[in-house]
């Protein structure tokens, strides 16, 4: 059995458990605190999470995803913290998250170098999979990337073709976020081909935003996992909605491309203190074990396919365990690699709309 690295060390993909594949832990905006008085207070902010991880623990999940990356304030020795008191597998990740510009310490970097064309960010990422993040030994078991309604900038771009880059170097499993109502997932695919990438390997996130079944099955026809992960954030998509996709989709059969998960979080400054609680009150680690598996059950979802969800899939993608697909649902043919030429950056243009 493959063996997946965490913040506390290796752990085999068999004894991952019922994982939850796209969470965070502290979003954080470094520049800020430490210089203004935000209200934060560490050891607080820390025992707090302790808190939440156990709770998160009692209800029966063994094992989260923290897509907290270049961007969200990711620090490592915080979570290391937290978790030497909290009996759970904390996967962390390593990735670039922007809806556009690049930081200007990237930007001004050159793309690749001349023998062999890697981008500097390729270098840092896999750096963090196979050295290590910092001097902490802590090691990526995830990449992480990002487009949304801004669709494909250069910026953009750079990251999606380094995060493939790195996922091609280390075989480690991509994540995203997207814009589902703009069907951003068929571009960050598109790019994903133009490298390369096996699309099996990669979860293609925030795709319980939407109801459009048929943009979800044209996503997983090319076999990606769809990620129902933001379970809880009722503001920008009900709660029935959400059930009934998943119920939906896995009626048809595709329990096997999708994971669960919330995209929550323990201390998050992007907002006012108290606006997303009282916006969002549903959006915490415990809503779906004790909300939306019951909601489930009730639609006809079997104890199998909520399994497969929480834990077949998670091992899989984890323990980069390829799925014996050998033709796609719909008639859509056998998956071979992509024989698209790499593009530059800056020259991206999505594939024409199928018919």
């Amino acid at each position: 059995m493959a063996i997946v690295e965490s913040v506390r060390g290796g752990v085999e993909a068999g004894d991952l458990g019922r994982v939850l594949m796209h969470e965070h832990i502290f979003l954080f905006t470094p520049e800020i605190h430490g210089v203004y008085d935000t209200g934060w207070r560490e050891e607080v902010g820390v025992a707090e999470a302790k808190e939440r991880l156990k709770d998160l623990s009692a209800c029966g999940i063994s094992t989260i995803v923290d897509l907290t990356v270049i961007g969200h304030g990711r620090h490592i020795p915080r979570i290391q913290r937290v978790n030497a008191e909290v009996d759970i597998n904390i996967i962390v990740a390593t990735g670039l998250y922007t809806f556009d510009d690049l930081p200007r310490y990237i930007n001004f970097r050159a793309l690749g170098r001349a023998r062999d064309q890697c981008d500097v960010l390729t270098e840092m990422f896999v750096k963090d999979i196979e050295i290590g993040i910092a001097e902490t030994g802590v090691k990526a078991g995830m990449l992480k990337c990002a487009t949304d309604e801004p669709g494909v900038t250069n910026g953009v771009e750079r990251v999606l073709r380094a995060v493939a880059q790195a996922h091609q170097a280390t075989g480690v499993p991509i994540s995203t976020h997207t814009h589902a109502p703009t069907r951003r997932g068929l571009e960050q695919q598109d790019v994903f081909e133009q490298e390369g990438v096996d699309l099996r390997q990669v979860v293609i996130g925030h795709c319980g935003d939407t109801t459009d079944l048929g943009y979800l099955k044209e996503l997983m026809a090319r076999g990606s996992y769809i990620g129902m992960d933001r379970f809880g954030l009722d503001v920008v998509l009900a709660f029935e909605e959400r059930v009934n996709t998943v119920a939906a989709l896995c009626d048809r059969g595709y329990a096997d491309q999708m994971v669960l998960s919330h995209d929550a979080n323990c201390f998050n400054d992007w907002f006012p203190a108290g606006v997303m609680s009282a916006a969002a009150p549903n959006w915490s680690y415990v809503h779906i074990t004790r909300d939306v598996v019951p909601a489930l059950r009730q639609r006809g979802v079997t104890d199998a396919q909520i399994n497969q969800m929480l834990i077949d899939n998670p091992r899989a993608i984890l323990g980069r365990e390829h799925r014996q697909l050998t033709t796609l649902r719909g008639g859509v043919g056998p998956l071979v690699p992509s024989r698209r030429p790499v593009l530059p950056i800056g020259t991206f243009s999505p594939a024409a709309p199928k018919k």
